[in-house]
């Protein structure tokens, strides 16, 4: 027989069904059986009288039993009917097979597993996104992304997957590598994010790209990070920013107005504001300008415009310093016209406004982009400023130099922490509630036991000794 999903029953009123999933609570009351039956799209209540070889059956289930069933779907007299998604019916069983015996469950998955130690949940993520919450979490999770993927194709965007094995070059955070067995003493590195790629896009003709991209980068753990995380990666050619922010400003209103209903954008238009406001009026650059923070459904976004390009490093007193500056967002970026001049010539460093942008939600940063150089002299200048010399920036951009030169648009994009979004929407407290198997604030994946040693044999394939810390 033909497996019917719990959500569809009530269309099979009288009739007999098999279903599959999983015991959610069982009780014994003589000569009956009580069930709850739930499969990812919802839950039933199953009853067994009057069939003494299916009641032996059920003697050794317990919760969390993988199992089939089959039965007549029957209306519940109307007293004993629920609110609940299928309180108006039942399901008088008539067969029941195990299809997998299940241990006693470590925790109640049927409970908010968020009372449970952080631990515990990780070591046994998968019972604990057997919860309502978690699952209601993963589908969401799945329809933001369709949103986007379906909103963006309207849109004549197109999704192109980058490399991930790519070269190990100075982008700000710490690369992870991957050593090379074919091409000893040499190693790929993980993708901080799809930036040179996505660029080398437009250089190839892409006009509007995006990707729901991975990204690694090994950082010091603080706060609410992940070693990988996953953005919402797009670039555009011939745009200037109004183009990219009336876009995705366009995009996160219908994500809420059609996913999350019950949120409330607080201003539409978005409000703009400047760095320099937002550091003078809210001490950072990520503004929680919501007029009613104990409100658990207002959303409140806000543009943050006009960065300083670049940001001191040293202690030097002289502003015209090459090597002493670092970027406030990435190297790639174009300044604002009136300071493009400077920055060709490496004048008044400190005064240059960078065409970037940052779009915060309820005090979090969710997404930054800039309109990008596509002058390669624009960007030799850049990297110039930053310090590294004319045989260092050949040795790590020198791809780069070549395709903007090659006739590359002018083109601008954005990235999106999809992580940190869905958090928000969720009403969650921690971006581990909204991935799969996320790793913990110390980077290590409880589950899989991860990071882990290898092999001898497989650290001499590869050439590399282990360098004992002497400290330890």
């Amino acid at each position: 027989m033909q497996r019917i999903y719990i959500k569809d029953l009530k269309e099979h009123i009288g009739k007999e069904v098999t279903i599959k999933g999983w015991v959610d609570t069982v009780r014994h009351q003589g000569k009956m059986a009580f069930f709850d039956f739930r499969d990812t799209t919802g839950k039933i209540q199953g009853v067994v009288f009057g069939k003494p070889e299916v009641l032996e059956k059920t003697k050794e289930m317990r919760d969390e039993f993988v199992v089939e069933v089959s039965g007549i779907v029957n209306e519940r007299p109307e007293k004993s009917r629920t609110e609940a998604q299928n309180g108006s019916i039942e399901l008088e069983v008539t067969n029941i097979e195990v299809l997998n015996k299940a241990e006693t469950p470590v925790f109640d998955t049927k409970e908010d597993t968020r009372k449970i130690s952080e631990e515990v949940r990780l070591k046994n993520r998968y019972l604990d996104l057997r919860s309502e919450r978690m699952q209601k979490n993963l589908i969401n999770r799945h329809k933001v992304i369709k949103f986007i993927r379906d909103f963006l194709d309207k849109e004549n965007f197109i999704e192109v997957e980058t490399p991930m094995l790519t070269k190990s070059t100075p982008e700000g955070a710490r690369d992870y590598l991957v050593p090379s067995r074919l091409y000893p003493g040499r190693f790929f590195a993980l993708p901080q994010s799809p930036q040179q790629y996505k660029q080398l896009l437009m250089a190839s003709g892409v006009e509007k790209y995006f990707q729901i991209a991975r990204c690694m980068r090994d950082e010091d753990m603080r706060g609410d990070r992940q070693p990988e995380f996953t953005q919402l990666d797009m670039e555009m050619a011939f745009v200037k920013e109004e183009d990219v922010l009336q876009l995705n400003e366009k995009l996160l209103i219908e994500i809420v107005e059609k996913l999350y209903p019950e949120k409330r954008i607080q201003q539409v238009p978005f409000p703009r504001i400047t760095y320099k406001e937002s550091m003078e009026k809210h001490g950072n650059d990520r503004p929680d300008i919501r007029e009613d923070k104990e409100d658990k459904n207002l959303l409140a976004f806000c543009w943050v415009v006009d960065f300083p390009f670049f940001e001191k490093t040293a202690n030097s007193d002289d502003p015209q310093a090459k090597g002493e500056w670092t970027f406030t967002h990435n190297p790639f970026s174009l300044a604002k016209t009136e300071d493009i001049e400077k920055l060709k010539n490496g004048e008044e460093i400190g005064s240059i406004t960078a065409a970037q942008y940052d779009i915060a939600l309820n005090g979090s940063e969710i997404g930054g982009g800039s309109i990008r150089a596509h002058d390669p002299e624009i960007l030799k200048s850049i990297l110039g400023i930053l310090g590294h010399s004319e045989e260092k920036i050949e040795e790590n951009f020198g791809h780069m130099l070549k395709a903007l030169g090659s006739g590359t648009p002018p083109h601008g994009g954005i990235a999106w922490g999809l992580d940190r979004l869905l958090t928000i929407l969720q009403g969650e407290e921690s971006i581990r509630e909204v991935i799969a198997f996320p790793k913990t604030r110390e980077a290590r994946d409880l589950l899989m036991e991860a990071p882990a040693e290898v092999s001898s044999e497989q650290l001499n394939e590869l050439g590399i000794t282990i360098k004992k810390d002497s400290k330890k």
